[in-house]
């Protein structure tokens, strides 16, 4: 014997002298294989909308992108211009200045390499000293027997 889905509805449903919402429904599933998938999206969306409201309220607010508050971009200005020669604050400065301008400790370290990668250019001197700390003769002066590395020594020769 052959039927179609819909014939199998109908009969069903006459055989059983049923016309409940929920009979019909199952029958319509078998017509429409993704009726059961949007009933069940139906559902959720109805249970938990607000809920889904509020977490893209909050999802919105944190990829919101700009410029950070003036008042806060000012005291960094400022500490940057006391410590231009060397403008790399501590971590416990970096604390500081994030309870100060009521950011947090990720966006003042952004802020601190944006800054030194747009406006600072570092003096000749403090180039030498980087330089000269890498340099091999550094090591020669300063580390016994002129080993950077001190487990590669023997114990004999100590």
């Amino acid at each position: 014997m052959k039927y179609t889905f819909a014939a199998i509805g109908v009969e069903q449903m006459d055989r059983n002298n049923a016309s409940s919402e929920e009979e019909v429904d199952v029958n319509n599933s078998l017509i429409d294989p993704l009726a059961e998938d949007r009933e069940l999206k139906g559902q959720l969306l109805r249970k938990y909308s607000g809920y889904l409201g509020s977490l893209k309220q909050e999802f919105m607010k944190k990829r919101k992108k700009g410029k950070l508050p003036k008042e806060a971009r000012q005291q960094l200005l400022d500490w940057w211009s006391r410590h231009y020669k060397w403008p790399y604050p501590s971590e416990s400065q970096k604390l500081a200045l994030a309870e100060a301008t009521g950011l947090d400790q990720k966006q003042i370290n952004n802020w601190f390499i944006n800054q030194r990668k747009r406006h600072w250019k570092p003096s000749e001197d403090v180039q030498f000293v980087v330089m000269d700390a890498a340099h091999p003769a550094y090591y020669m002066d300063n580390n016994l027997m002129g080993n950077p590395f001190q487990m590669d020594i023997s114990p004999a020769l100590l």
